[in-house]
């Protein structure tokens, strides 16, 4: 059997000297020993082989550990604030009927709808108070409520006159007039054979022939719708419109002569007389 040698070396550094000369007393094959002076041979013997080290635990950072943590209740938090903003449901106003632009808003045309909070929408709350307002355009029943569908901005403000006007067939047109639309009372003199009492009044005056010139621009003056009337055996329609008191009587004058039309405005515009 074959020893290992660091075994060996090993038990050679651990044994006691043997002899005043430190030697070792083993005898050797030949029958000798190491004696004193033997005792150079244990001391120039192999060095000592020494245990194998213990593994050197890891140092722990505590600041690297408050970091891990702060990120992980950051994202945490962050996670619990977006499923709370996508998932929370707010009560807001739709349409339960089909609204008119001009019509006044009643109890019986508003449902309460939940939807989750999503900023491309602003619709109103439910507890808005709208009752009573006037739908600035046509709503559909099923839709959302915004502040930009509603009004309560008076018709009639200060400086404005109120003026019926009787309009026959031909004369309105055949879109639905409403509350808070904006019209063009315009100046038609060709509709008559010859000229009248109206036809002083900021239209010209002559025959239709001579005030109708080619290329000639009547005079309009803008308005916006108060009321509307319904239509008589006859077809007649009274509009009451609102104009600068400073035109009220050229568009009084103009609507009793009887030659004019009502035109829708666009959005946003309008004429003078």
């Amino acid at each position: 059997m074959v020893d290992n040698p660091a075994n060996t070396a090993y038990q050679r550094a651990a044994a006691p000297p043997g002899g005043p000369g430190g030697g070792y007393g083993t005898p050797l094959a030949n029958g000798g020993g190491h004696g004193g002076a033997g005792g150079a041979d244990g001391g120039s013997g192999p060095g000592a082989v020494a245990p194998p080290r213990a593994l050197r635990g890891r140092r722990r950072r505590p600041a690297v550990l408050a970091l891990a943590v702060a990120l992980i209740a950051a994202g945490g938090l962050g996670g619990a604030a977006l499923y709370t903003s996508t998932g929370k449901r707010v009560a807001v106003l739709a349409l339960a009927q089909n609204v008119s632009a001009g019509e006044t808003i009643t109890s019986q045309d508003l449902a309460e709808a939940r939807i989750s909070l999503d900023p491309a929408l602003r619709p109103l709350s439910a507890h808005s108070k709208v009752v009573g307002m006037r739908a600035t355009t046509d709503l559909k029943a099923g839709t959302l409520l915004t502040k930009d569908d509603l009004s309560n901005a008076p018709l009639v403000t200060a400086g404005k006159q109120v003026i019926g006007v009787a309009a026959k067939n031909g004369q309105l047109p055949a879109r639905r007039l409403y509350p808070g639309g904006s019209v063009l009372i315009v100046s038609t003199p060709s509709a008559a054979g010859n000229s009248g009492s109206g036809g002083g009044s900021g239209s010209g005056t002559g025959s239709s022939g001579s005030s109708a010139k080619s290329g000639s621009v009547q005079p309009s003056y803008a308005a916006t719708v108060v009321d509307v009337g319904q239509p008589d055996v006859n077809g007649t329609v009274v509009v009451d419109v609102a104009v600068p008191a400073t035109q009220g009587p050229a568009v009084a004058d103009l609507v009793a002569g009887g030659r004019f039309a009502v035109v829708i405005a666009a959005q946003g515009g309008g004429g003078g007389g």
